[in-house]
């Protein structure tokens, strides 16, 4: 008989195939995200820079949004919990 109770260090950690998840290739957002933040340090200033910036904060806003909803551990949905206020507080100053 297995036992399925979980620990915290489980549900913080693992995924639901039960490996241990910290770190995941990078997604479409998260990859368009940062090549924008990127070229944004080519072309400072300008339409094109205001256009780089929208995309960056918009593309990096939604992988912190999946990642808090849809994370697969406790770990991962704070990573996109502290990207997201670290992304709303960045654009507030």
């Amino acid at each position: 008989m297995e036992n399925t109770e979980s620990t915290l260090f489980d549900r913080t950690f693992r995924d639901s195939e039960g490996n241990i998840v910290i770190a995941q290739p990078p997604n479409l957002p998260l990859i368009v995200g940062l090549v924008a933040s990127l070229l944004k340090l080519i072309v400072p200033t300008g339409e094109i820079n205001l256009a780089l910036e929208l995309v960056a904060f918009g593309s990096l806003f939604t992988w912190a949004w999946e990642e808090l909803f849809q994370g697969v551990n406790y770990f991962r949905r704070a990573l996109g919990l502290i990207a997201l206020v670290a992304l709303i507080a960045w654009k507030l100053q």
